[in-house]
């Protein structure tokens, strides 16, 4: 495999891409795809047309591109088979990345668009995620230990540095409702990532060994408390500013109950990852597309009535008890 060409190596990925197609199941397929399309471009339209804005666009795809290198399971497979592997997965980043870069230009976003490919391509030289060493000494969470979610989640995204620059940008730009918007916007990707893992089994049997119920209201508790407690400034900006009070109320309850859906859809699907992976991301599509039509707050309607029963459901399931 040292030898094998670049494109020997996008087939296989390709191939990688249409089992994780299969799992997710063409159904699912059907209704992410346009959703995330229409959200995705609908957010480049909005931030395109901002001068501050439409430079985070290429800053937040090398972000989420890099969280995603840093994890990946056959990192050190490819460096132990392909030492000269780098310049395969800038290819294939860049591919990933050429669609926003295609959107900027032809919104008129030429900077960032030209930005786009080459921060895209950079992210194949950064190294992975450090295993043990770096897990005993970084350092000491804020979190409580019971929110494991946010313990991990945060350490391994970094959220804390994102949380203090969002903050930074959103007071820099208090004068725009959008700044702060935008910025709540991308730290509820940062929490969506601390909700994108299962935790073990044998896990999830201590902590809720015969309540499944009152193990996911505390998770509930635990989460909306931490993601109110972390967006507040954000709130605070924006209803200092033109937006009003009344405006960041609406923005908080809407914010919020988003971070509820994505808990409840983790466990909804627990433990396939992939399954409520979608799932968080159909939401989180169906949401900000939600007044674009009038079927889209029906969709919304439906995952918040239907993901609390399904996620009871399903630890039920686990745990073994009588449905």
């Amino acid at each position: 495999m040292k030898h094998t060409p670049a494109w020997r190596y996008l087939v296989l990925r390709l191939r990688t891409l249409g089992r994780l197609a299969r799992e997710i199941g063409w159904l699912r397929l059907v209704l992410l795809l346009p959703f995330l399309l229409l959200s995705v471009g609908q957010a480049l339209v909005v931030a395109a047309k901002h001068p501050v804005a439409q430079w985070t666009v290429p800053l937040l795809l090398a972000w989420l591109l890099l969280a995603a290198h840093r994890q990946r399971a056959d990192y050190r497979f490819l460096a132990t088979v392909a030492p000269g592997f780098k310049p395969w997965l800038a290819l294939e980043y860049s591919l990933l990345a050429a669609p926003v870069a295609l959107a900027l230009l032809s919104l008129r976003a030429t900077g960032p668009a030209l930005l786009t490919l080459p921060l895209a391509a950079l992210v194949a030289w950064a190294p992975p995620a450090r295993e043990g060493r770096a897990t005993r000494h970084c350092w000491r969470s804020p979190f409580s230990s019971e929110a494991f979610e946010w313990v991990s989640g945060m350490r391994a995204t970094h959220g804390l540095l994102w949380w203090l620059g969002l903050l930074a940008v959103a007071f820099w730009q208090r004068a725009a409702p959008l700044a702060s918007v935008a910025a709540l916007l991308l730290w509820l990707l940062v929490v969506l990532a601390c909700y994108g893992t299962a935790e073990p089994a044998t896990m999830l049997a201590v902590a809720a060994p015969r309540q499944p119920e009152a193990f996911l209201r505390r998770r509930l508790v635990l989460g909306l408390g931490y993601a109110a407690a972390t967006a507040a400034p954000f709130w605070g900006l924006l209803g200092s500013g033109p937006a009003g009070w009344g405006g960041a109320v609406a923005v908080a309850v809407g914010w919020l109950g988003l971070v509820g859906l994505f808990i409840l859809a983790k466990y909804a699907f627990y433990p396939n990852a992939t399954h409520f992976r979608t799932t968080q991301a159909l939401v989180l599509g169906v949401a900000l597309l939600l007044l674009g039509h009038p079927l889209y707050p029906v969709l919304l309607l439906v995952a918040a009535l239907g993901l609390p029963w399904q996620s009871r459901r399903r630890l039920r399931a686990m745990l073994g008890q009588k449905q």
